[in-house]
């Protein structure tokens, strides 16, 4: 079996460095080939390598994206039907998940927040229902371990967005607050990462990345797949 973790993609080679080593922690912990793929800005694409696999060869196909938006539901989707890999399965993405929450958590706390703060999640951005929704879910859950409110911002807001730029959402907890604290829900640096460094903000934590919980996930969707995929054959055997 192999793994395909694939992400979003990035032109800063620190951001495309922490994929990387993602995918090499899970392939320690997994004991398993671990490959990495990008659905944009740089290859090897999912299908590019897929194509490079053996076709008798299992591979569980990771999604390293924190919400469930186009590229999940559309991208990655049309990437395995036209690699036309008979054995590859598609995992659910890494978020949202309470162990994502937790990690926003863990990261705020390296950073120096203060219990007082005002606290903004700020994420890459989307117009998608759905994945503005799984930002949405992730903020409540951030709440509920901070035992604070938890507002919204995006580093890339769409025209249409539900939720304010991050310079802006900033802005208002200054304003509200005093004093404000930035919680990174992106995997990687990068562009946007940067945006969130140049928000104002009196604490900005660092991406999510290598922190236990993220690769325990992202663990954790492998071991699914396997289980899954073992039942469907006990019961065709």
């Amino acid at each position: 079996m192999t793994v395909l973790l694939t992400a979003h993609g990035t032109r800063n080679p620190h951001g495309v460095a922490m994929i990387g080593d993602l995918a090499a922690a899970m392939s320690r912990r997994l004991d398993l080939p671990v490959r990495v793929a990008f659905v944009d800005v740089l290859g090897p694409t999912p299908s590019d390598v897929l194509a490079e696999l053996p076709a008798d060869q299992q591979v569980v196909v990771v999604p390293a994206f924190l919400a469930r938006g186009y590229h999940v539901r559309a991208d990655l989707p049309e990437h395995l039907a036209a690699a036309g890999h008979p054995g590859a399965v598609l995992t659910p993405a890494l978020g949202p998940s309470p162990a994502l929450a937790e990690a926003l958590a863990a990261r705020l706390r390296e950073a120096g927040v203060r219990r007082t703060d005002a606290v903004v999640l700020a994420a890459a951005g989307s117009s998608d229902p759905q994945a503005v929704a799984d930002v949405r879910r992730v903020a409540t859950r951030l709440e509920s371990l901070l035992g604070t409110r938890v507002s919204i911002g995006f580093a890339a807001p769409p025209a249409d967005s539900a939720y304010p730029g991050i310079d802006d959402a900033v802005r208002e907890a200054h304003r509200r607050n005093g004093r404000c604290a930035v919680a990174s829900y992106l995997l990687a640096d990068g562009l946007f990462q940067r945006r969130l460094h140049d928000s104002g903000a009196d604490v900005v934590a660092e991406p999510l990345g290598l922190h236990p919980r993220v690769v325990g996930l992202a663990c954790r969707r492998v071991l699914s797949a396997q289980l899954i995929a073992k039942t469907a054959r006990t019961h065709a055997g």
